[in-house]
């Protein structure tokens, strides 16, 4: 008897080999996954995780929620399947002369993917879909810490904070973007005003008033703290090695 976690491995695995659950009962299916899904990352891509519903989803299609389930089955399992198709991982050279570049190339490449779909660092890690895309983008980091030599009782560690740092800079990221002339200029008066009504703050607070930008443009700096982060991380990573 398939179970409802086998029909949703058959949904996430169907271009590397599982077949699609069929129905034993009803019509014969009208609509394809992929385009189903498709849909659903357009949603999240223009309206934000909140609006995805299998509702909507339907809607988009001229059916209701209840005729999407054969096809994709709850709404979980429907952002879940979104959730590994967004995260198709590009293909980019890989000619690294160091690991710093390697693990630059990697964050840079997974950066730009969460920058396309921002939804995607909305979603916990206790939500990691399980599927293809996402285990591809796993396997090549431990091939790149693999095959430079990482020690193997500092991978996991490593695997941890370059997935945190890419998603909490993306996530920064996302936010300038959607961050108007208003916002800026409310957020600049504010700083203004923080200074003439403490005029002590550079006393209370000399170590993080006298910080150095990592960029002078602050709507780069996500980008540029990525490629900090990693150059630190990978330093670490061959120290004592």
């Amino acid at each position: 008897m398939t179970t409802d976690a086998d029909s949703h491995v058959r949904r996430l695995w169907r271009h590397r080999g599982t077949s699609l659950p069929t129905p034993r009962r009803g019509p014969p299916q009208q609509l394809d996954l992929d385009e189903i899904v498709a849909v659903g990352i357009s949603i999240a891509d223009t309206s934000g995780l909140a609006a995805v519903s299998t509702r909507a989803v339907a809607a988009r299609f001229d059916k209701t929620a209840m005729a999407l389930y054969p096809y994709v089955g709850t709404k979980d399992n429907l952002l879940a399947l979104m959730q590994d198709q967004a995260s198709a991982m590009p293909s980019w050279p890989d000619a690294a002369t160091s690991l710093a570049d390697a693990l630059r190339a990697w964050a840079s490449a997974l950066f730009e993917v969460y920058l396309a779909h921002p939804w995607l660092t909305e979603r916990p890690w206790s939500q990691a879909s399980q599927g293809p895309h996402e285990q591809d983008w796993l396997e090549r980091l431990l091939g790149i810490l693999a095959s430079w030599d990482v020690p193997a009782d500092r991978r996991a560690t490593a695997v941890t904070m370059l997935y945190a740092t890419v998603r909490a800079t993306a996530a920064t990221a996302a936010a300038y973007g959607q961050l108007d002339d208003r916002g800026a200029a409310e957020w600049v008066a504010v700083a203004s005003a923080t200074r003439a009504l403490v005029p002590d703050l550079t006393a209370r607070y000399p170590l993080s008033t006298s910080l150095a930008p990592v960029t002078p443009d602050w709507r780069d700096s996500p980008r540029a703290a990525v490629a900090a982060a990693v150059h630190l991380l990978a330093v670490g990573l061959t120290l004592g090695a």
